[in-house]
């Protein structure tokens, strides 16, 4: 099969959907990779890495595009690289489609078959091609937050771990998952007092067990978020529910008990956002004030820690683009039970029941559509 790995051309997008390392394995098996020049220099992977393993270097994106079977790559579609799109190619990626109807419309109207890593699911519920942004975001998060806490930048001026004499920040996680639990993490490991909400209680009973002696796990209801907005100075939002949008945690009201200059961080605005003044920001442009609040919602975080981001994204995905390219995406979905679950969007229909319900409609079967 040939494999097309366009350039990322999203804003501040240093990511690249294979390593030359995952090249040189899909090489070995009889694919031909196509990499557009350039296309891994934002992650450190120059050109030269690819030709030694085995890969084709393009300098035209029209030439990946054209010829590609398989198209990887990290973010969803942009409006200029629809065009390029053909119908029979399969493309996988991360869409997010029940966020945004433009681009689902785009993806059906394409004919393409469209796979999406989020929705990629095990047995056991679990998302293994959402699960190694998850963790780069969760730990960015509390990164992100520290910075903007300082009053240089608008905050309240309080360090997440305070000194001998004062108190430490005070911040709180809505979802316990993947995001939340490396995000809680990393903000114990920093001192803060950390409260981790969620209404999963075998996972709270799991995590109050696991998690440092300054984490806390609390039932997550409307009151209680609200009661605790008061004494926040950070609050993390990474609520996921697959496939669907992220639900409003935190109303624009709400935001008025909290103390000017505390710091919100949306993890979900993939999703839409789980808090209801959240909108999609850039890494030029990573934040904007509401009711006093700062809000950072930037919606490719792992972007700027692409080296990392982009060889834990290939460890993750490469067996899934085996799968692929080795059988097609009908046959390697028809045995693999997980990898099925990631499609979204098959000759122009929408399959996937977390994207139809988003635009009141109803999934259709992908073994019906040809």
């Amino acid at each position: 099969m040939i494999i097309g790995v366009p350039h990322e051309i999203k804003a501040f997008e240093n990511r690249v959907a294979l390593t030359p390392a995952g090249a040189e394995i899909l090489v070995d098996e009889g694919h031909e990779v196509l990499v557009e020049s350039g296309a891994g220099e934002g992650s450190g992977f120059i050109d030269a890495a690819y030709l030694n393993a085995g890969a084709r270097i393009v300098s035209s994106v029209d030439e990946v595009w054209t010829s590609a079977e398989l198209i990887l790559k990290v973010k969803e579609l942009l409006t200029e690289e629809w065009p390029r799109v053909r119908a029979g190619q399969t493309l996988f990626s991360y869409f997010h489609f029940a966020a945004d109807e433009e681009l689902t419309r785009a993806a059906q109207k394409s004919g393409a078959t469209v796979i999406a890593y989020e929705t990629v699911q095990e047995t056991n519920r679990s998302l293994p091609l959402l699960i190694p942004m998850s963790e780069v975001a969760g730990r960015m998060a509390v990164q992100e937050a520290a910075k903007y806490l300082e009053k240089t930048f608008g905050g309240r001026g309080v360090l997440l771990s305070g000194v001998p004499g004062t108190p430490r920040a005070n911040v709180m996680i809505l979802g316990a998952g993947i995001a939340g639990t490396n995000a809680a993490r990393l903000a114990a490991g920093l001192g803060a007092d950390v409260y981790l909400f969620d209404i999963n209680l075998d996972r709270l009973r799991h995590l109050s067990e696991v998690m440092p002696p300054n984490v806390a796990t609390l039932y997550s209801q409307p009151q209680a978020i609200r009661d605790h907005l008061a004494l926040a100075d950070v609050v993390i939002g990474s609520v996921l529910l697959p496939g669907k949008k992220a639900p409003k945690l935190v109303r624009r009201d709400d935001l008025r008990r909290m103390q000017a200059g505390a710091v919100m961080v949306d993890i979900a605005i993939d999703q839409g956002g789980c808090f209801e003044t959240s909108r999609p920001t850039t890494h030029d442009h990573p934040t904007y004030v509401e009711e006093g609040i700062i809000h950072y919602c930037v919606t490719n975080m792992p972007g700027a820690v692409p080296r990392t981001s982009t060889m834990a994204l290939t460890n993750a995905t490469l067996p899934y683009v085996r799968r692929l390219a080795d059988h097609g995406w009908r046959e390697a979905c028809r045995s693999d039970a997980a990898l099925a679950k990631g499609l979204n969007i098959v000759a122009g229909q929408i399959v996937h029941n977390g994207v139809a319900e988003a635009f009141g409609e109803t999934a259709k079967d992908w073994n019906d559509l040809t």
